[in-house]
């Protein structure tokens, strides 16, 4: 009986394969992009996070922006059973919280914000074009 390679985790990473091409990548990490909307979901607890993102890319997507940069501070290591009270909470939940929406869809792809727009504690969710 041949033997099935174990299938290989999912990466829980900020930089998701996208639809991008390397000119988009390219800009992005280089800073050049401005985004047409910025969300600061940092040091706001959960809920109010969550309803925060979700009403800003809803905007997002009505204005017809292509990148949002969303501030949401730096990761930290937390237990998962800690997510909902631990900093790095929202870091640790975002990529959920956007597969799991309505907005899932209309995403190309997710990267790490370029330092001169918040680096580490930040990322630039790149829209799908209407």
């Amino acid at each position: 009986m041949p033997r099935t390679p174990a299938p290989q985790p999912k990466s829980s990473g900020c930089n998701p394969p996208g639809n991008l091409d390397s000119h988009w990548d390219r800009k992005l990490k280089a800073g050049e992009i401005v985004p047409e909307l910025t969300l600061d979901l940092h040091g706001r607890g959960l809920d109010a996070a969550y309803t925060r993102l979700m009403d800003g890319m809803a905007q997002a997507r009505l204005m017809g922006a292509r990148c949002v940069l969303v501030v949401t501070g730096k990761s930290r290591p937390v237990d998962p059973a800690d997510r909902g009270s631990k900093r790095g909470a929202i870091r640790a939940k975002i990529l959920d919280w956007l597969a799991a929406s309505e907005h899932g869809a209309g995403i190309a792809a997710v990267r790490r914000a370029h330092q001169r727009h918040g680096g580490d504690g930040a990322l630039y969710i790149v829209l799908r074009r209407s």
